[in-house]
């Protein structure tokens, strides 16, 4: 896929709808109004019925980024992904093997129509490299040999090569991968902690502003905007920075 034009500072943020029930993830969109325009559905949603919400989210207009990282056989990832994209998600992550990435890309390019041609799809892979709550010592005592610098380059080159649009990456390897695979791929960075707040169960974190002058395209931000006093405000923040580091 080629380079797109830069999104918006609104754009950017995609706040992650980490929450238990539907109608949760639905009071949430409400108080966020008009500021945000990305959402993130991951697994405890998805599997509190979300997914069914997802499509009503992006029929409503808004973006979707849905966090399902599918990893399997390949023919199962294929057939997977071309059922997500028919929900109308902007995003899928699928974990960067590269059997299961070269099948995400199969499932998101097309479909044979009732007229035989293939049907172009809006959706697009994101390759999880390495996990933002992973150390080095996660890696080894997972039984990776390589610590997260290096399996994270590894997988960028190999999500390239399978013709991914993008990786989920810590915003700490975000300028080095930049460099290496260059403007074509979308880094997407989960572990975005405003100044001041908690890193919680992350281990490899950045603020919003640090992370787009590292290169870093989206920013996925959960409880600093969910749990929020105010989720309008925490995201209006979140923006501005994104908007001051542009």
């Amino acid at each position: 896929m080629a380079p797109q034009s830069p999104p918006s500072p609104r754009d950017r943020l995609i706040v992650a709808l980490d929450l238990p029930s539907v109608a949760d993830a639905e009071r949430m969109v409400d108080q966020l109004g008009d500021t945000v325009t990305f959402y993130k559905v991951g697994l405890e949603l998805a599997f509190a019925g979300g997914l069914p919400f997802a499509a009503a989210l992006a029929r409503s207009g808004r973006q979707v980024f849905l966090d399902l990282k599918l990893h399997d056989i390949p023919t199962t990832v294929e057939r997977a992904t071309r059922q997500v994209a028919d929900l109308g998600a902007t995003f899928l992550t699928v974990h960067a093997y590269p059997q299961t990435l070269a099948a995400a890309v199969r499932g998101r390019t097309g479909h044979e129509g009732a007229t035989g041609l293939t049907v172009p799809r809006g959706l697009q892979i994101l390759g999880v490299t390495v996990m933002t709550s992973y150390s080095d010592a996660d890696l080894r005592e997972a039984g990776y040999a390589e610590g997260v610098s290096l399996t994270v380059a590894r997988r960028a080159r190999q999500a390239e090569a399978a013709g991914a649009d993008g990786l989920i990456i810590s915003a700490e390897e975000a300028a080095r991968i930049r460099g290496l695979v260059g403007p074509r791929l979308q880094l997407v960075t989960p572990g975005i902690r405003p100044a001041g707040t908690p890193n919680q169960d992350q281990k490899r974190v950045m603020t919003p502003g640090d992370a787009i002058r590292a290169g870093a395209d989206y920013l996925v931000v959960g409880r600093p905007v969910t749990a929020a006093a105010d989720p309008a405000a925490a995201a209006r923040a979140i923006i501005a920075e994104i908007q001051a580091a542009s």
